[in-house]
């Protein structure tokens, strides 16, 4: 489904690089988690640049003349028609496409749902929730969404929109009137369009990491006004927590949290019983899909569940495909279900429009990927406008969605395995069916490819030796105190029955035992959502600094200054 372009590659995650060349980086946030270029680029050969509609050179589009000589906005061209049986041919070969991807990938759990023509098509589970019981996949199975959650989250905001609560263009400050960036002007400025088209100047998936520490929604949120800010609605960032203010501040202007908003709106009035945005809710599910990491090559439940309350409007939706479905038949039908509107169509179409360029063409022939509020937008190789998105979460989840507007049609792909590209690859296969009739590319390898950085762990040290002949390092003493850092907060390193010890987070919540590497380099590992099992960080001292490699990243320079 991506264009191979230059679009940033990244999980919610981890890894940074593009499509067409540079890969892992040491250590960026993984997330709800998906490259980057998949997230931007969610059609096999999605987004292109739309051509200029002007004639004159103005760039405005061409008056039309009344009668049979009337013009034709390019823009306004639709893709030649499809057959009157392709969708249902494509339907036709799911079983067999699942199958073998399950066979190929091992993945545990998998489940599938297509709708079109206001019609559920197609729905159905394989595989198991959780291989340590054995219970079957089924439609009703609830699944974490990730960062699928970014694009019912903007309906939620579209449905605040059509409620007059809010508004696209209304500044953060607004809802939140202790929010504050690194710049007076954006502070002021940015409004929840910016945040939830990752055009404020945020780094790339700023906070992430903040989260995994232990701090809460609103001390994430606090922080951000650390952090340096690229060019102002002209630069192109994902981050899971410029979203979550954006879902935030909707949320307070309405007087409610997030999750009861989300209920109130969208969940509510379509009937999704299964559907919340509180990790409580999934983990009551007696009928959920637990998540799955791979570890020596054979799938095993995660030890580590992922709690995404804390940016929930980005990544903490946990829904079926049964609700899914009823969702994309609510977005395809322009926001209304059952004759009733639940989004207003000027209020759900600038979500589903371009905002921002998320992935530079390469060079002039080369499809350039964008981003609305929320979505994924682009144009496919038959000329066919598309919306979607992807998400991942590192602990045990893959999921996607892709929807065809002038087909009336949609897929949503939902697994309860760590990504590696599988359900990617899978809605690409089907959307390929149903505009020409044959899977035109090696989509599972192409996407196996894409997605196998983000199982590298991090690290500049990751599969070397120690040295064999170490130099001491200081004594311990020397290193003993409390060290600041503006976005990652206090540091204590402690020392206890002869080994240091580094705690961060509030309250020195997370813990790590400090190996001496050699001289006053000392090392320590740790696995979660943003490091991969194996993942290693340097820890090095130098007087009053203290150097943390692994927080050394575009948030900050990982460097804490002893008090």
């Amino acid at each position: 489904m991506p264009t191979f372009d230059s679009a940033p590659v990244r999980r919610h995650g981890r890894v940074r690089g593009r499509f067409s060349g540079s890969f892992p980086r040491r250590h960026a946030p993984r997330w709800g988690r998906v490259p980057l270029a998949v997230c931007s680029a969610l059609s096999v050969v999605a987004l292109v640049a739309a051509c200029d509609s002007g004639s004159s050179g103005t760039g405005s589009p061409p008056t039309e003349p009344s009668g049979s000589s009337a013009l034709v906005n390019p823009n306004a061209v639709v893709a030649r028609p499809l057959p009157a049986d392709a969708v249902d041919k494509a339907v036709g070969q799911l079983d067999g496409l699942v199958e073998s991807l399950m066979s190929s990938t091992g993945l545990p759990g998998l489940a599938v749902a297509v709708v079109s023509g206001g019609e559920t098509k197609y729905a159905k589970g394989f595989g198991v929730k959780d291989v340590t019981t054995g219970q079957k996949v089924d439609p009703d199975t609830v699944f974490q969404l990730a960062s699928v959650s970014k694009s019912v989250g903007s309906t939620v905001v579209g449905a605040a929109v059509t409620d007059k609560t809010v508004a696209w263009d209304m500044p953060i400050v607004d809802g939140l009137p202790w929010f504050a960036l690194s710049d007076p002007y954006v502070t002021r400025t940015v409004t929840v369009g910016d945040m939830y088209s990752h055009r404020s100047g945020l780094p790339d998936h700023a906070g992430d990491k903040l989260e995994d520490m232990g701090y809460s929604r609103t001390e994430v949120l606090q922080r951000l006004r650390f952090m340096p800010l690229d060019p102002f609605r002209i630069s192109y960032a994902y981050t899971n927590f410029g979203v979550t203010t954006g879902g935030e501040a909707v949320a307070a202007k309405a007087g409610k949290d997030w999750p009861t908003l989300s209920q109130d709106l969208i969940y509510g009035p379509l009937g999704m019983t299964s559907t919340s945005s509180r990790y409580a809710d999934f983990e009551k599910r007696t009928d959920r899909a637990v998540g799955h990491i791979k570890i020596d090559g054979k799938w095993a439940k995660t030890t580590i569940p992922r709690d995404p309350d804390a940016q929930t409007p980005a990544g903490g939706v946990s829904s079926t495909v049964n609700d899914m479905a009823t969702w994309l038949k609510m977005v395809l039908a322009q926001g209304k279900h059952d004759g009733a509107e639940i989004v207003a169509p000027d209020a759900l179409l600038p979500a589903v429009s371009p905002q921002v360029v998320s992935s530079p063409p390469a060079n002039p022939d080369t499809r350039a990927g964008f981003y609305g509020y929320g979505f994924n937008v682009g144009v496919t190789a038959d000329a066919r406008t598309q919306f979607s998105h992807a998400g991942a979460f590192a602990s045990g989840a893959g999921t996607v969605f892709a929807m065809l507007p002038s087909a009336d049609t949609a897929i949503v792909v939902l697994s309860n395995a760590a990504p590696i590209g599988a359900v990617d690859a899978l809605a690409a296969e089907f959307m390929d069916l149903v505009q020409f009739g044959e899977i035109r590319s090696d989509w599972r390898e192409l996407y196996a490819k894409v997605y196998a950085p983000l199982s590298v762990p991090n690290g500049v040290l990751v599969g070397k030796q120690r040295p064999a002949n170490t130099t001491p390092s200081q004594p311990m003493p020397t290193f003993v105190g409390t060290y600041a850092n503006a976005v990652y907060g206090p540091a204590e390193v402690v020392e206890r029955d002869g080994k240091l010890f580094l705690e961060m987070g509030p309250g020195g919540v997370r813990k790590h035992e400090l190996a001496h590497w050699d001289r006053n380099t000392f090392t320590f590992t740790l696995h979660d959502e943003n490091a991969e099992i194996g993942t290693i960080s340097q820890v090095t001292f130098d007087g009053p600094k203290m150097t943390v490699e692994y927080y050394d990243d575009e948030e900050s320079d990982g460097v804490f200054l002893r008090r």
